[in-house]
């Protein structure tokens, strides 16, 4: 239930279901296996042969028959070496033996592997120093793991190491994966300055495209870098060509109630259809979310530096999974290490620092910093700790769900 003093602010999960009910459509594209962690895949990943492809030896040692066991022979004749990578040696005769290394064929006419451990060589004797042997032991066998046709990986999936092993194993030199979205990170406003400038007083440099590029950067989304000044002729051009540009726009600054705080004009003007504006949460209250001609996603966060980076981590990662067809996020939760107190009716997401015990645990304590200006307090801490509305005290000791970004 909705507080009457919030009575205008969405709560937060409301939001989130909004934002996730727009998705980007993206198409696929033909990727170089070799650039493909953290892509999505579009195709699936089928067995070319068998896994393992044949009868594969696991342990070094020697193949024998073990019928010849079975009969009481403990001791064989060594008649040759079969290595990892050669065809298969042949083991044709009784009480006769084949010195084998990990990773090579089984021989034809063996079935069993007696390790070195349990072996000693004298010449071309070799005696086995244990009677606790099994028919069939130390093999991976043809096809265990898959039959030829199977899927391993499915369409969807996130690609990381295994998957890659998998693709280079069935001879995939390209894989189809979901394309990565268009993204336009564009800061507004007067008084920010480029990085290499000197500042004036009243100025400062402009660091919330770098900081918001860093992070969809490390979620593998590449971006461009734009600048509006307060003038909403410049913003309304620019956007317009950026509507038609990109599958998002990530602005941050000139959205609240101020004198300039063109940027909801403007997208009206330019028929943005307005999906929400202000979020019952701090930081970030005045996030605005809207979508152009189901083409374009606009996420339009507050300028303050904390607030801006929180919408990237709660809202535009959940769009982002949305929009590649993955499963939601897994959520994360710590726990709170300190008593603290919010008094105002709003989600609060605090920032912390985050500490594994050795009893697995994940430990989180409050940094609060100097509020949604302070950028220099997230390097300080590690996440937010999501603590709910309509809560004044946590206790510590308390679980809650936590967005890590360290």
């Amino acid at each position: 239930m909705r507080n009457p003093a919030h009575s205008d602010l969405l709560p937060v999960h409301e939001a989130l279901a909004v934002v996730l009910a727009h998705p980007a459509q993206l198409p696929t594209e033909e990727c170089p296996l070799s650039e493909t962690r953290g892509r999505v895949l579009a195709e699936d990943l089928c067995a070319d042969r068998p896994f393992p492809p044949f009868d594969r030896v696991t342990m070094d040692g020697i193949a024998i028959r073990f019928a010849d066991f079975s009969a009481g022979i403990r001791n064989f004749i060594n008649k040759g070496t079969q290595a990892a990578g050669q065809p298969p040696l042949v083991l044709e005769s009784e009480g006769a033996c084949l010195e084998i290394m990990t990773g090579a064929v089984l021989p034809a006419g063996a079935d069993t592997i007696i390790r070195y451990e349990d072996l000693r060589f004298e010449g071309d004797q070799v005696a086995v120093l244990t009677e606790e042997i099994e028919y069939g032991q130390n093999l991976h066998r043809e096809g265990s793991d898959r039959r030829m046709g199977d899927v391993i990986v499915p369409s969807g999936q996130l690609l990381a190491a295994g998957e890659i092993g998998v693709a280079a194993t069935v001879g995939k030199n390209s894989l189809r994966v979901r394309k990565m979205p268009r993204v336009a990170v564009i800061s507004t406003g007067d008084e920010l300055v480029s990085v290499e400038s000197v500042p004036l007083p009243h100025q400062i440099r402009s660091s919330n495209m770098y900081a918001l590029s860093a992070a969809l950067q490390q979620m593998g989304v590449p971006t461009e870098r734009l600048h509006f000044p307060d003038d909403p002729d410049v913003m309304r051009t620019g956007l317009n060509k950026c509507l038609r540009t990109f599958d998002a726009i990530i602005l941050s600054g000139g959205v609240s109630e101020g004198a300039f705080d063109f940027i909801p004009g403007v997208l009206a003007e330019l028929q943005v259809e307005k999906l929400f504006h202000r979020v019952q949460q701090r930081p970030g209250k005045p996030f605005w979310f809207g979508t152009w001609q189901q083409q374009c996603a606009i996420f339009a966060l507050p300028g303050n530096p904390v607030s801006a980076f929180l919408g990237i981590q709660k809202y535009f990662k959940a769009w982002l999974h949305q929009s590649l067809g993955l499963p939601p996020l897994r959520p994360s939760f710590a726990m709170l290490a300190e008593d603290y107190t919010f008094k105002p009716n709003l989600t609060y997401f605090l920032q912390v620092k985050l500490e594994s015990t050795p009893d697995g645990l994940l430990r989180a304590y409050p940094r609060t910093g100097g509020g949604s200006g302070d950028l220099a307090n997230l390097s300080d801490a590690d996440g937010f700790l999501e603590l709910p509305a309509d809560e004044t005290h946590f206790r510590s000791g308390t679980v809650f769900p936590v967005l890590i970004y360290r």
